[in-house]
C-alpha cells in the first residue's frame, strides 16, 4: 500500500495482547502517514498494578515495542517483556471504506504465548494465550469503533477466542468479526455493544464484561489528527453466538474515536 492515495494517508498498526493468571499486556506499534508511534501496558493482576508507556517513533531511535513474527518484546526500565505466541488459523478481510478507498485487517485470537515478563528486578515466567491484530488501510477520515478480543474456555472445555467489533470493518458478511472454537474460526452476525459493558450478538447471546484495569487517552493536533480511546484489560461472562458459555474469559474492550 502506498503511504498516501485518494487523498487519504495509509493507517498500519499491529496490536497483540496476551493473557494468563497473573497478567494482562498489550505491545503495539501504529503509523499514520509517515508520523507513527509504540505503546505497551502491562497489568499486573496480583499486585493491582498498571505500568504503561506510549513513545512516539523517532528515526534511529530503537523502539520500546517490536514485533516481529511471532516474537513480542517489550524494554523499557520499568517493564520487559519477552513472548513467543504460537501458531493458529487466522481470519483476512477487506473492506471499503467510502466509494473508492478500502482497508485491510488480520487477526488471529486463541494462540498460545510463552516468555518471560520483568517488572523492576523481579521476572516472573508467562504462560497464557495471546490475539494479534495487523490492520492497514486508508480508513475514513472520521473514524468510531467499539471492539473486543479476548480468550477463555467453554463450560465443556473447549478453547475459546474471540475478535469482535461496530464501526470498522464490519459488514454484514465478510467481516472481522469471528470467534474461534478450538482453534477454528467462524464468523458471527453482526454484534452491538452496551458501551464497554457487554456486546449482544443476533441469536440473544450476550458476553458481559468486568473491568480490571483502565487504559484511557487522549492525543493528537488539532483539526489534523485526534484520537481518543479508552481500552480497559477485564474479564468476561456470558455467551457466545450459538450458545458457547463461558467459564472463563479475559480480554480487552476499547471504545475508540479517531480523526485521521
Amino acid at each position: 500500500m502506498s503511504m498516501r492515495r485518494w487523498g487519504r494517508w495509509r493507517k498500519r498498526w499491529r496490536y497483540v495482547g496476551a493473557y494468563d493468571e497473573r497478567f494482562m499486556l498489550c505491545a503495539a506499534s501504529v503509523r499514520i502517514g509517515p508520523v507513527g508511534e509504540t505503546f505497551w501496558a502491562v497489568w499486573d493482576r496480583r499486585e493491582r498494578s498498571l505500568r504503561e508507556r506510549t513513545i512516539p517513533a523517532v528515526p534511529l531511535l530503537r523502539p520500546q515495542v517490536e514485533l516481529s513474527g511471532a516474537h513480542v518484546r517489550v524494554r523499557s526500565r520499568a517493564v520487559d517483556v519477552d513472548l513467543t505466541m504460537g501458531e493458529g488459523e487466522a481470519i483476512e478481510c477487506a473492506c471499503r471504506a467510502g466509494d473508492d478507498a478500502y482497508t485491510w485487517t488480520r487477526k488471529l485470537c486463541g494462540v498460545s504465548a510463552e516468555g518471560t515478563i520483568r517488572i523492576g528486578d523481579v521476572r516472573e515466567r508467562f504462560h497464557g494465550t495471546a490475539v494479534d491484530d495487523q490492520s492497514a488501510g486508508y480508513h475514513d477520515r472520521r473514524t468510531s469503533w467499539l471492539w473486543s478480543a479476548g480468550v477463555g474456555q467453554a463450560r465443556d472445555g473447549r478453547r475459546l477466542a474471540w475478535n469482535l467489533v461496530t464501526g470498522i470493518n464490519d459488514p454484514d458478511q465478510n467481516s472481522e468479526r469471528a470467534i474461534w472454537v478450538d482453534g477454528v474460526p467462524v464468523e458471527p452476525g453482526p454484534v452491538s455493544f452496551r458501551g464497554l459493558d457487554a456486546i449482544r450478538f443476533g441469536d440473544g447471546s450476550e458476553l458481559t464484561f468486568e473491568s480490571e484495569a483502565g487504559r484511557r487517552r487522549t492525543e493528537g493536533v488539532p483539526l489534523l489528527i485526534h484520537s481518543r480511546y479508552e481500552a480497559p484489560f477485564g474479564s468476561f461472562a456470558g455467551r457466545l453466538e450459538g450458545g458457547l458459555e463461558l467459564s472463563a474469559g479475559l480480554g480487552v474492550m476499547e471504545r475508540h474515536d479517531a480523526l485521521w
